[in-house]
């Protein structure tokens, strides 16, 4: 982990589409760039205490932890700004103690980890690869924006199903950036692609 003990963190809150969801930003690194690690519950963050103690939180319902920023999702009717400066305060705290933030290396996501299977045609592995290359190059940086990602799972008969992750999960407007932005997007460049569909949301 990084040794964060040499200078102070700063920790901001930024707003995204979906309104259970606040994205916590930092000026100091957590994960490698363009790496990302979704948690949906305590049980499966086992290799993060930093997630562990987030969920220790009672509200906190999904922590999403990315480069230089994470995305805590509440399960609470509680408003934000009663919620935010107890975990900026937290977070804060944490990594500027050099709390670890994994154990041993995370099971991350990124494009650079994403294996097509061995068993695809010739045609299909050049049209994923296509995918992948889009998603990372135009829709991944704006998702992340928004305190989420979004990776590429399969490519079969003109179907795209991808996962969508941190405040991309659960947000009312999921539905709308999957077909009005990202589908429209892949079936304009690459034509083959007639639908995509998404995992790891509840739309």
């Amino acid at each position: 982990m990084t040794d964060n003990t040499t200078k102070p963190i700063s920790v901001y809150a930024e707003a995204n589409p979906n309104p259970e969801s606040m994205k916590f930003v930092l000026n100091s690194s957590l994960l490698g760039e363009g790496q990302s690690v979704d948690y949906a519950t305590v049980e499966a963050a086992v290799d993060s205490p930093f997630a562990q103690e987030l969920f220790n939180f009672e509200y906190v319902s999904r922590v999403f932890i990315a480069s230089n920023f994470v995305t805590v999702t509440k399960n609470t009717a509680d408003q934000w700004p009663t919620l935010i400066p107890e975990l900026r305060t937290f977070i804060k705290s944490y990594v500027e103690a050099g709390g670890p933030i994994f154990i041993g290396t995370p099971a991350a996501t990124s494009a650079a980890t994403t294996e097509l299977p061995t068993n695809l045609s010739a045609e299909d592995a050049d049209i994923s690869q296509k995918v992948i290359d889009l998603l990372e190059n135009y829709v991944r940086p704006a998702v992340e924006q928004d305190g989420g990602n979004i990776t590429f799972k399969s490519y079969n008969e003109g179907i795209v199903t991808v996962n969508l992750q941190g405040s991309c999960s659960g947000c009312p407007s999921a539905t709308v950036t999957l077909k009005a932005g990202i589908e429209n997007l892949l079936k304009r460049m690459v034509p083959e692609v007639k639908e995509v569909v998404a995992e790891g949301v509840t739309l």
